[in-house]
């Protein structure tokens, strides 16, 4: 962290869900972070263990109903993560706003959310991932896309960031290397822990029903492929790509299995070289030999990369942490490129093992 810069005050909405724990978690312990402002209208009141037991005695406080924008100091950063529902934050935004600079703070604060509201950036293709129209189509231009390994320059100073999806992270981490290669067709399966889709249980998502089942969801429709295929088309590829989701008996995690054939004149070292000269630098994300273990990345926001290469045909793996580096970690990791903190600020830990 830069000695000179002020304390940073942090606001969660949405914070009564998983991803919401994960993140006042997060940035109870950021050495940044002066106060934090947990909003739930749910939890209105309540302590903040009552939403996340494992915060009790750890992280004190209670839900507040709304936030108070008049509460902040005059020199510091404000942040304000939007771990809320999709479309909540797009209809909220104006009025979120205006209350801003009501405020006198609307030039000190930047914005996160962690929903899919601003991650595409045409309104068709927003409606037809998410079925239905953009509440503020004419904002979807104003957010930075915060893939944090790929979209670091672009980070720097910026106020409006929106989150990659957990699907979306992994496959591009998996195919942004190779965006520039001519691989024709690529085929992608992804399994993830049932965390991914929030705290109140449906009829797919509830433990009795999901425990010892596994089953594909949205194949080839998937509201996470639009905005990989526009990160993709945006570096250039021009492969095709089939997007499989798969819903596992699992609570955490992210896996990705992207296979093709290489293209006429890349060899497996010459693939392999890619992922190094792209990640090598970088935090979180680790090039493994053999298959990536969610156990090995549960409870961290580490991201484990590997490829495999038999004659033509090429497989490369990816596996995250949904809640973390595909959530709340790569939230958290936003802000420090935003406000140019150190890059692994709160973040540097290892996950738990055996998960």
């Amino acid at each position: 962290m830069k000695a000179d810069l002020p304390k940073v005050g942090a606001v969660v909405l949405g914070a009564a869900g998983y991803g919401g724990g994960e993140l006042l978690r997060l940035l109870a312990g950021h050495p940044a972070v002066a106060s934090v402002q947990a909003v739930s209208k749910s939890h209105a009141g309540k302590p903040l263990w009552s939403a996340h037991p494992n915060l009790r005695g750890f992280v004190p406080g209670d839900f507040r109903a709304e936030a108070d924008w008049d509460s902040f100091p005059g020199a510091e950063p404000i942040v304000v993560f939007s771990a809320q529902p999709h479309v909540t934050l797009a209809k909220e935004l104006e009025a979120l706003e205006a209350a801003w600079q009501s405020a006198g703070i609307a030039d000190r604060v930047t914005l996160i959310d962690l929903s899919g509201d601003f991650r595409v950036r045409e309104a068709g293709v927003f409606a037809e991932a998410y079925g239905q129209a953009h509440p503020a189509p004419h904002r979807l231009q104003d957010f930075v896309y915060g893939l944090s390994e790929w979209n670091g320059a672009a980070l720097k100073g910026a106020t409006r960031i929106a989150n990659p999806g957990c699907f979306a992270t992994g496959v591009q981490l998996a195919l942004l290397p190779l965006a520039d290669l001519d691989l024709g067709f690529v085929a992608v399966g992804g399994v993830t822990g049932s965390s991914g889709s929030g705290a109140l249980p449906s009829e797919t998502t509830h433990h009795p029903t999901r425990a010892g089942d596994f089953r594909a969801y949205k194949p080839l429709k998937h509201q996470h492929q639009a905005e990989i295929v526009q990160s993709l088309a945006a570096r250039g590829a021009t492969f095709d790509l089939a997007f499989v989701p798969h819903s596992a008996p699992l609570v955490r995690g992210i896996f990705i299995t992207a296979q093709f054939r290489l293209p006429e004149g890349v060899d497996g070292p010459a693939l392999k070289a890619r992922f190094h000269a792209a990640y090598g630098a970088t935090p979180f994300v680790r090039i493994l030999d053999g298959s990536p273990r969610l156990n090995a990345v549960n409870g961290s926001n580490a991201c484990d990369v590997a490829v495999v290469v038999e004659g033509r045909q090429a497989v490369v793996f990816a596996a995250l942490d949904n809640l973390l580096k595909g959530m709340a970690g790569q939230a958290v990791q936003n802000m420090n490129l935003a406000l140019g903190l150190e890059e692994t600020a709160g973040l540097w830990s290892a996950g738990g093992y055996p998960g």
